[in-house]
């Protein structure tokens, strides 16, 4: 196994841990944590 291979193999595992970022952060399943977290800044206390 030579440094391109490793090379390959950490752009490839890079690159999935990314699409399944994306996955989590536009599920439907996620939203309203994320709605209700985008509205803490402009709550009073």
């Amino acid at each position: 196994m030579d440094i391109t291979t490793l090379r390959i193999v950490a752009t490839l595992i890079s690159f999935a841990t990314f699409i399944g970022i994306l996955v989590w952060a536009y599920s439907r399943r996620n939203a309203k944590a994320f709605e209700g977290a985008a509205q803490l800044p402009f709550e009073q206390d």
